[in-house]
């Protein structure tokens, strides 16, 4: 994070938000610096990948679904923004710790533990996901205890059928213990930083990207891969398919199931199969007003 902050200080934040005489390893020029790029970096990311996803690859027939709550993608925005400001601040602390040099994170790759190159940032890589994977599903099924689930991780269900902006739409302490895993793991195991930056927007893409209602995996994948499929059914039937990336977890914890949408039974067919009936006009609903039209819509029938 001290690359990202460095950049910011140079270009953005001095003189305008600190004055040039703090020096640059004052803490509280670094705390203050950490919190604008936090907020400001998880808001832009959520904007610009969430819009992407939203205009280019969720199916807004989605949006006719009995299940699609009015004004719903607007409801989504609202809630994600909100609980980003204080998500960001144990977030900060953490990067905080980064910054002051607490963590095995290093910037020459004659500072990387196998000395290899590339062959160190592939293996980084990989034991990043198996490493969040595995804590995260940990970490989700932990929160739908019953003792939990409904003071920090029912928000995140009200959405039963989702859209990219639901990706982001956590309880504060839901999202920052779900996001945890990404931060603790620089503190354990050595990580190049600007792989780090990297995999921090990958996290962001596919958060977004098991929300989009794009159910397309490659055959071979279906049962590896936990994606947007896999997650629609963790929505709508709770109990099942809480990992992130695999379903390695899902499997060994016996919490798997085989996504409906990719047996013909998911949310999609549903509203084919409304239309098929006449129970539903064939034009699509309404966009980032929530499809409140076709809610009202179904309603009434």
């Amino acid at each position: 994070m001290d690359l990202v902050l460095n950049f910011a200080d140079h270009y953005f934040f001095t003189p305008y938000v600190y004055p040039s005489s703090w020096p640059e390893d004052e803490p509280v020029r670094q705390i203050i610096g950490l919190l604008l790029v936090t907020n400001l970096g998880a808001a832009i990311l959520y904007l610009l990948l969430g819009s992407l996803s939203y205009y280019f690859i969720f199916d807004h027939n989605l949006m006719k679904h009995p299940q699609f709550l009015e004004n719903q993608v607007r409801r989504e925005i609202k809630y994600t923004m909100s609980s980003l400001p204080w998500i960001s601040i144990p977030t900060v602390a953490l990067f905080f710790a980064e910054v002051r040099g607490y963590s095995k994170l290093y910037g020459n790759d004659s500072e990387s533990p196998l000395g290899k190159g590339w062959l160190d940032l592939i293996f980084s890589s990989i034991s990043f996901l198996l490493f969040t994977d595995m804590c995260i599903y940990w970490i989700h099924r932990f929160l739908h205890h019953k003792v939990i689930y409904k003071r920090f991780h029912k928000p995140h269900h009200v959405w039963k059928i989702t859209t990219p902006f639901a990706s982001h739409a956590f309880h504060p302490v839901d999202g920052f213990m779900q996001s945890l895993p990404y931060h603790i793991y620089p503190f354990l195991f050595p990580l190049h930083k600007v792989l780090y930056l990297l995999l921090y927007v990958f996290v962001n893409i596919w958060s977004i990207s098991i929300h989009d209602g794009d159910y397309r995996v490659p055959s071979l994948l279906e049962k590896v891969i936990n994606g947007s499929a896999h997650h629609t059914d963790h929505h709508l039937f709770f109990d099942y398919n809480y990992g992130q990336y695999f379903t390695l977890w899902d499997r060994i914890g016996g919490s798997y199931r085989h996504p409906s949408a990719l047996e013909g039974k998911g949310p999609l067919d549903a509203v084919r199969k409304l239309i098929a009936e006449g129970k539903l006009a064939k034009s699509t609903g309404g966009h980032a007003n929530g499809g409140s039209s076709s809610g009202k819509a179904l309603k009434e029938e």
